[in-house]
């Protein structure tokens, strides 16, 4: 509960690692060096913190942008300069941004784009967002847009 969860989640990270253990003894995997104690907390921290990085993915990429009010999140002029800007993107930087969009992992966007590994998959994907983000307020109309929005 100390890191960012509910007493409902308590209760499901709970079931779902007794099910994990339960599981790994009916099929023999599972593979003790120390006390069950200890082994079960670890599958309790992993089970939580995959549900934590399942959360994150559903959050949208956030620009950092001045936002519109919710009714005005469809504005087409808004649409209209990120699109432009993402069209200025390389190849790689608009495939980085729409694999993360559509939820992929950083494991995942690593293997796809042949990076080394996760982290690096993380540092390009937040390079890529500056990239927009700077050509977003380099375009003509975003000024315009920021006196529209007052």
């Amino acid at each position: 509960m100390r890191n960012s969860g509910s007493s409902e989640d308590v209760s499901d990270v709970f079931q779902d690692s007794i099910i994990i253990l339960y599981n790994q003894i009916c099929d023999n995997s599972l593979k003790l060096t120390g006390d069950l104690k200890g082994y079960f907390f670890g599958v309790a921290k992993n089970v939580w913190n995959s549900h934590l990085r399942k959360r994150k993915l559903t959050t949208e990429l956030d620009l950092n942008l001045p936002e519109p009010d919710p009714e005005e999140s469809n504005d087409p002029m808004f649409e209209r300069i990120l699109s432009r800007a993402f069209l200025k993107l390389k190849p790689d930087s608009k495939e980085i941004l729409t694999l993360f969009s559509d939820g992929s992992t950083y494991e995942e966007i690593a293997v796809k784009m042949n990076f080394k590994n996760e982290t690096y998959a993380r540092r390009k994907k937040y390079l890529c967002k500056e990239e927009l983000i700077d050509l977003v307020k380099e375009d003509p109309e975003y000024q315009e847009y920021l006196r529209f929005l007052k």
